[in-house]
């Protein structure tokens, strides 16, 4: 992996802040559906500076705090579409195809419910957008993979794999974040606490 440049270290800074200030907001208050979505939604983000294993589970961490801030308040439509996010990121980081179209419409489900709760949200929309796009460029990243494999003489495979490793979390990381810094920036400024830094 390249080295992160300082806008990268600065957002991975952001939200580790984040994840730790939600932590302990929701262990002083285990009703709060606002620290449990922050916390999800930061360990989100910081999946996208991990790689294979430990970025899905770091995702699936996310989930389990999205779902908990739902069982609390079924009509929380930061959480609903923090949800979504984390199944369109999940049905990219998986290579079966049958696997990764549950995700992707699990992910769908979320974000109607989230547009049902706040209609006039133009980033749930533009998730739901996305997500309707998702089992295609799932399926030219699939091949895409499977061509760089066949193309990689022996001696360079590792090297090869490394790369594309690189460019598929690169696209997926597009498509999952394209709403998710803005969300984020109006749930920094609606509910984060003094001590967080501003978004720049």
């Amino acid at each position: 992996m390249e080295p992160l440049s300082r806008d990268e270290i600065d957002r991975l800074m952001f939200f580790e802040q984040a994840r730790e200030q939600a932590e302990k907001d929701y262990a002083s208050n285990h009703q709060d559906t606002h620290a449990l979505t922050r916390w999800g939604g930061a360990l989100l983000e910081l999946a996208h500076f991990r790689q294979g294993p430990e970025a899905y589970a770091m995702i699936q961490e996310a989930t389990v705090k999205f779902k908990k801030a739902l069982v609390l308040d079924s009509r929380k439509h930061d959480a609903l579409w923090c949800l979504g996010n984390a199944y369109t990121s999940q049905g990219f980081l998986t290579t079966d195809t049958v696997r990764a179209h549950e995700f992707f419409d699990l992910a769908n489900d979320c974000f109607k419910k989230a547009i049902a709760e706040d209609p006039t949200s133009d980033v749930y929309r533009k998730a739901l957008e996305m997500t309707s796009k998702a089992p295609g460029l799932h399926a030219e990243l699939q091949k895409q993979l499977r061509e760089a494999q066949h193309k990689s003489p022996g001696g360079g495979s590792s090297e090869r794999k490394v790369s594309t490793s690189d460019f598929w979390y690169d696209v997926a990381g597009w498509v999952c974040l394209a709403g998710i810094v803005t969300g984020w920036i109006a749930l920094a400024r609606t509910a984060a606490p003094a001590t967080t830094p501003a978004v720049k």
